[in-house]
């Protein structure tokens, strides 16, 4: 089964309050699973990282045997890529964890869009991070 990660990361003063947001849909477009996770205090790009790293992971619980992850986060759809080097030593440990997480499937490519193509995760990630305001 194909599957389609739209994820998004996020953090409010970069480093600040940090979430993720992940839709999984079907090919025909049918949202699967749709959450929000808040991270804490981290930054943009771990942020990024992490919701690529859940949503991989919960579409391989849902039975996901191909992956296309849409992103906004050019950066780490590049360092997926393996375009980019991933020089951040934070980011190398990240980079790890989601490598070995597309590991796990027969087939995962990486897709870079706008923010426009990615509403829905960016929706779940603002609401995530509204609920934590302190």
């Amino acid at each position: 089964m194909k599957v389609i990660i739209f994820s998004d990361g996020g953090a409010r003063g970069n480093p600040g309050p940090a979430a993720a947001g992940v839709v999984i849909k079907n090919e025909k477009g049918k949202i699967l699973s749709a959450y929000g996770e808040y991270l804490g205090e981290q930054t943009n790009n771990f942020a990024e990282y992490n919701a690529l790293i859940s949503g991989l992971k919960k579409a391989k619980e849902l039975g996901a045997t191909e992956a296309e992850c849409v992103m906004d986060s050019e950066l780490v759809v590049k360092q997926m890529r393996m375009e980019y080097k991933v020089r951040e030593p934070h980011l190398q440990k990240l980079f790890i964890q989601a490598f070995n997480a597309a590991a796990r499937f027969k087939k995962v490519s990486y897709q870079h869009t706008m923010r426009e193509g990615n509403k829905e995760a960016d929706k779940i990630l603002n609401e995530t991070l509204d609920k934590h305001r302190g």
